[in-house]
């Protein structure tokens, strides 16, 4: 190991090393698995003045869709809008060239809610955090 390179803790990534470390990663990635074709994919639920009670956001590569996240206002949940917002994304995925769709939920959210479309566990950490799971779930599109 050479003497002059050194470990240190750096406080506010963000703010300095995270574009050479993504970059590095991204370069690397390129190499090894080609251009992931990113695409980045979001429906809104809006009122008719443009005030968000909710919504999906997700991105493509790979051919694989990430469902990153999915909210909607607590007083308009069960009245269907998550299955219209789930239906409206995994399309426009399908569209952009998707071929899968994963997503990684807790136990104290909506793992129920995926299954019932179709979902499939794949993976799951216990006690994270303490006294809950994270799930791992996916399916084909």
């Amino acid at each position: 190991m050479d003497k002059n390179i050194k470990i240190v803790e750096v406080e506010k990534p963000e703010e300095s090393v995270w574009g050479i470390i993504g970059q590095g990663v991204h370069q690397f990635n390129l190499d090894e698995a080609g251009e992931l074709d990113f695409q980045r994919v979001c429906f809104a639920l809006e009122t008719q003045d443009g005030e968000v009670l909710g919504g999906v956001i997700g991105e493509i590569f790979w051919e694989w869709f990430y469902l990153d996240l999915m909210w909607i206002q607590e007083d308009l949940r069960g009245k269907g809008y998550g299955e219209q917002l789930l239906s409206a994304i995994e399309e426009e995925a399908r569209k952009k060239g998707a071929k899968h769709v994963y997503l990684d939920t807790f136990s104290f959210q909506a793992p129920g809610f995926y299954q019932k479309y179709g979902y499939q566990v794949f993976g799951e950490l216990p006690d994270f955090p303490p006294g809950q799971k994270r799930y791992y779930l996916t399916k084909d599109l």
